[in-house]
């Protein structure tokens, strides 16, 4: 083989693992082993062990995100208590606090997972198909 050693090493793989599921990208992960994005590339090529490391990171990562995102889009209930004072004493009161759906969550998961119809950008034809008839009419 001709060119410098490769810097990977196979310990990489579970730190890659580790870092994907605390939610870093590969800029991230090219940052933490001090080398361009593009080495990070190369070695998901290279070293299956180590694709399959970030793969095996992301995909929890990204569910929980999801999962977030989701109840945050549709509401959810969540269990806490009060405390209020009465007659000098502290009282904690259990409460289901009920958090109403995000329409900004709502939008981001839309425009996810149905892309074809939630989009920010709409697609126009500009082209005209057929010339109209017109008719001038003039006043005498």
């Amino acid at each position: 083989m001709a060119g410098r050693p490769s810097k990977y090493k196979t310990e990489y793989a579970e730190q890659a693992y580790k870092l994907c599921l605390l939610g870093a990208t590969d800029a991230e992960i090219a940052d933490f082993f001090e080398v361009d994005e593009a080495t990070v590339n190369r070695w998901k090529n290279d070293y299956p062990e180590f694709c399959e490391s970030i793969k095996r990171g992301k995909t929890p990562a990204d569910a929980e995100v999801a999962a977030s995102l989701y109840k945050r889009a549709t509401g959810y209930k969540v269990n806490t208590v009060k405390v209020f004072q009465f007659q000098g004493e502290p009282v904690i009161v259990p409460v289901v606090e009920e958090i109403a759906p995000d329409t900004g969550a709502a939008m981001a998961w839309l425009k996810n997972r149905r892309k074809q119809n939630w989009r920010d950008k709409q697609d126009v034809d500009l082209n005209i198909k057929e010339m109209p008839e017109i008719i001038i009419k003039r006043s005498e």
